[in-house]
């Protein structure tokens, strides 16, 4: 025999076992089916037991109902409880002054994410299925991530400034070969401004994880000079003249400890505060309101004083000592402080009035010289 009457065999054995079931299947139907009549038809209907199915549907509209209440009740809660929180954090961030462009994406972000859990738990309330909606979002947040796994670092980076606050806007950073004054912090990005007016833009997640050096975070930023005098020069009168420079100009800080210049500038703004503060009762209730944050951050003082007091003290005396003795110079080292806005103004001022006042007083700036002496 062939290979095609073979599967032509087979084919028509398959057939046939097909067509005996089917015909099996109609054979074991009711015969009440088969000979249906409108006397048996209405006979059944006469006697179907209808008390039944009304207490069925009974049943069913009740759970129903009380599903629907629920869901609505549960909804109308956590619709309130989510606007509250979302108005709580609303302040919080405001009093904080968090970035506004982060608040607001911050903002949505929270009433979006929570107005959709809610969403989840009517729908489950419902006795609807939702692991398939959850699986869904669950997967879509997988992929949105992995695109844009470089961009939520640089979004996280920026959150963890605006909260942490290592540097503000007006502030003078360092960053690797980067240098200038914080001009926004946005929620992906830095933008610094240099001297020389270039804006640079630095992504967020190297600013959050690197190195920052911050020269605005402290009260005083100290200056340093060196001055070459000829040997044979007097070097007393040299500091003498060094000193009267620095004593006379006014960016200069006055000696005394970091302490003293702390409470000395604190002092002042509450002053300033007081001028301005008048009469009304806003102004009471706001200065009252201060009293009272100050009493509650007591013991954060305590502790910061403890603190301070095993930090070594800074000394804004300023200084002229002599360095090192070079091949054609005394090298003396000048050491002076001021607040860090004055920082370059000082610098070049009191750069030039050395450059101007050591001559008059007998002092010389010595050039590279070789002596040589020939044997006859």
């Amino acid at each position: 025999m062939s290979l095609s009457a073979i599967f032509l065999q087979a084919n028509t054995a398959a057939v046939a076992d097909s067509l005996k079931n089917v015909t099996k299947k109609f054979s074991a139907m009711p015969d009440s089916i088969a000979n249906l009549t409108p006397e048996k038809l209405h006979e059944n209907i006469k006697n179907f037991d209808w008390t039944e199915v009304i207490n069925r549907l009974t049943d069913t509209g009740v759970s129903l109902a009380l599903s629907i209440l629920a869901a609505v009740l549960v909804f109308i809660v956590g619709r309130f409880l989510i606007v509250k929180g979302h108005n709580l954090l609303r302040t919080i961030m405001l009093s904080r002054n968090v970035d506004r462009s982060l608040t607001t994406f911050l903002l949505s972000l929270f009433k979006i994410t929570f107005f959709f859990i809610l969403a989840i738990i009517v729908i489950s309330i419902l006795g609807i299925e939702t692991s398939s909606f959850i699986a869904i979002f669950a997967s879509a947040g997988i992929a949105v991530g992995m695109a844009f796994s470089g961009t939520l670092q640089n979004f996280a980076g920026g959150v963890l400034i605006l909260l942490l606050k290592p540097y503000k806007v007006g502030d003078y950073i360092v960053f690797e070969t980067h240098q200038g004054t914080v001009k926004e912090i946005q929620i992906f990005h830095t933008i610094i401004t240099t001297y020389n007016n270039e804006s640079i833009i630095i992504p967020n997640g190297g600013l959050s994880t690197g190195i920052i050096n911050n020269y605005s975070r402290e009260h005083a930023r100290r200056l340093e000079w060196r001055v070459s005098i000829s040997y044979g020069d007097d070097i007393d009168k040299a500091r003498e003249t060094i000193l009267k420079i620095i004593d006379s100009n006014e960016l200069i800080l006055k000696p005394g400890t970091e302490n003293d210049h702390k409470q000395h500038q604190e002092k002042k703004e509450e002053d300033n505060d007081e001028q301005h503060e008048g009469g009304s009762w806003f102004k009471k209730w706001l200065r009252r309101h201060k009293e009272l944050q100050a009493k509650a951050s007591e013991w954060r003082e305590e502790k910061r004083h403890e603190i301070d007091e095993m930090m070594p003290k800074v000394s804004y005396t300023p200084s002229v000592s002599l360095e090192k003795l070079d091949d054609s110079a005394v090298t003396l080292v000048v050491r002076a402080w001021c607040q860090h806005a004055n920082y370059w103004p000082a610098f070049y001022g009191i750069n030039e009035e050395i450059y101007k006042q050591l001559p008059l007083n007998g002092l010389h700036f010595p050039f590279p010289q070789l002596d040589v002496h020939l044997d006859k």
